[in-house]
């Protein structure tokens, strides 16, 4: 199987596994959001500023460096197990005994217990982070998908289950240990890994470097994102900021879909041959492309229908939410690019000059969240937009620097997607102000089911007919993909 074969099962495989628990999310999420309130929501991103900043360091990165090493053994998994689950018991003993002092901190008793809970999950990402990255470094994505899909399932039927029966915000505590138990024992199923302690200095040695790198980027990325929201949750309250992070994920949502399933499936591929920059090159500009096809049309379309499309998943209550969405959007706009550029310098050991970035990068997002504040939850939002903006352009020219490039090659990546995203940005402007906007406060689901079925339309007229090599490309493939799959039904149904 070639590189590019590899790359596109591996990526199908991840979209399978990450789209689906996605869009199970979603889905779940819709339901309670109609049962519990923002505060709930409000109180759980709280608690993960915590834990979720302490989460980054029992990993160490170690276990991107056993997917990018060109060779390991057993004893290098379980030597990286070892450390990682020492730190996560000295990390569940210290939230713990400072659970209190946070609460107290955070004005909110309730917060004592829902820490305390939440850090049982530190005893048992060992297991599943180790496995994990096994199956990423075998290619064997598609044990990792059904993984994945079988413990969001669980982990959200629970955490309905009990949001009817009246158990507000512990209901999302609680139901995340589920699915966290759930992984574990699949992910033992799914592997031939019988993790036990192991301390070899060398391995460590080899795996805690890079993966020290690997940590400082994602604290600093961390740092920043979870500054914001405790920025918001301290001076505007759990409410508003409930509102905030359902903005901010919805506008992410085509990107969460697409992006992370296909960044770390080039990765694996990009740490194979990073010593041909050639092929590296290829590989960057293919994903900047097809990134921008898929992603940027959508964006486009959400941006139209945000308003509706809140009342009508999540009640009016959450319509305040929809205006930061709107501006968020532009941000969500900029991943196809920064992502790609981070894979680089990823798969070439460039991290000390990404840790730069995300350095200026956290200082940037606090001071201007500050100042957005000033006007409410759309001014956080624009103070997020103007730090995307700079990451962008600094992790591209960072991946400049590494890759035999020219600027002209990143136009020509994202003219396709650009340009779909631009016709079905026209189309339905056109259709607001033609009829459908007359009926959107009225009827919300119809307006939805009007826009969202021109935007379809017009985006698979432009992806299969555009005389665009890149198009013309990918859609000889889905035509192929469906032929097959009607061929097969066929055959079935024979």
């Amino acid at each position: 199987m070639s590189v590019g074969q590899s790359i596109r099962k591996g990526i199908a495989w991840l979209l399978v596994g990450n789209s689906g628990s996605q869009v199970l999310q979603f889905v779940f999420g819709i339901v309670l959001a109609r049962i519990l309130v923002p505060a709930d929501f409000g109180m759980v991103v709280t608690v993960q500023i915590f834990t979720g900043f302490v989460g980054m360091l029992t990993s160490g990165g170690m276990g991107q460096s056993l997917v990018r090493a060109k060779a390991v053994t057993d004893d290098d998994f379980n030597s990286v197990f070892t450390v990682q689950l020492v730190v996560g018991i000295v990390v569940f003993i210290g939230f713990f005994a400072l659970a209190p002092w946070l609460a107290v901190y955070l004005e909110d008793l309730r917060y004592r217990d829902l820490i305390r809970v939440s850090a049982v999950s530190f005893l048992l990402r060992p297991y599943a982070q180790t496995r994990a990255s096994w199956l990423n470094r075998e290619m064997q994505l598609d044990k990792r998908a059904k993984v994945t899909l079988s413990s969001t399932a669980l982990s959200g039927v629970t955490s309905i289950a009990m949001a009817y029966a009246g158990m507000g915000v512990w209901s999302l505590i609680l139901a995340g240990l589920v699915g966290a138990l759930a992984m574990n024992a699949l992910y033992a199923l799914a592997t031939p890994l019988r993790l036990r302690p192991r301390f070899d200095r060398d391995a460590i040695r080899l795996h805690s470097g890079y993966g020290l790198r690997i940590t400082t980027n994602e604290f600093l990325a961390y740092v920043k994102e979870q500054s914001v929201n405790l920025i918001l949750s301290k001076s505007a309250g759990p409410a508003q900021l409930g509102l905030f992070s359902k903005a901010d994920g919805l506008s992410r949502l085509p990107n969460r879909l697409i992006t992370p399933p296909t960044g770390q499936t080039v990765f694996r591929a990009m740490s194979k041959v990073q010593d041909d920059l050639d092929q590296t090159k290829y590989m960057f500009y293919r994903t900047v492309a097809l990134l921008t096809v898929y992603i940027g049309p959508a964006l486009v379309s959400l941006w139209w229908v945000a308003e509706p499309l809140i009342e009508v998943l999540y009640g009016r209550r959450w319509l305040p939410a929809a205006e930061p969405m709107k501006v968020l959007i532009l941000a969500a706009f900029l991943r196809p690019v920064r992502t790609p550029s981070a894979v680089v310098l990823a798969a070439q050991n460039r991290l000390g000059e990404e840790m730069v970035a995300l350095a200026i990068s956290l200082v940037l997002a606090i001071a201007a969240c500050i100042v957005g504040l000033q006007w409410g939850l759309i001014g956080v939002a624009w103070a997020l937009v103007a730090d995307a903006t700079f990451l962008a352009i600094y992790y591209y020219v960072l991946a400049y620097q590494v890759l035999p490039t020219r600027f002209m090659d990143l136009l020509k990546a994202l003219a396709p997607g650009l340009l779909l995203s631009a016709l079905v940005g026209l189309v339905l402007a056109g259709v607001h102000f033609g009829f459908a906007g007359r009926i959107k406060a009225s009827l919300p689901i119809v307006y939805l089911v009007i826009l969202g079925a021109a935007g379809l339309a017009v985006y698979l007229v432009g992806f299969f007919l555009f005389p665009i090599e890149v198009l013309r490309s990918e859609s000889r493939r889905w035509r192929d993909a469906s032929g097959r799959a009607l061929r097969a039904a066929c055959r079935v149904l024979s």
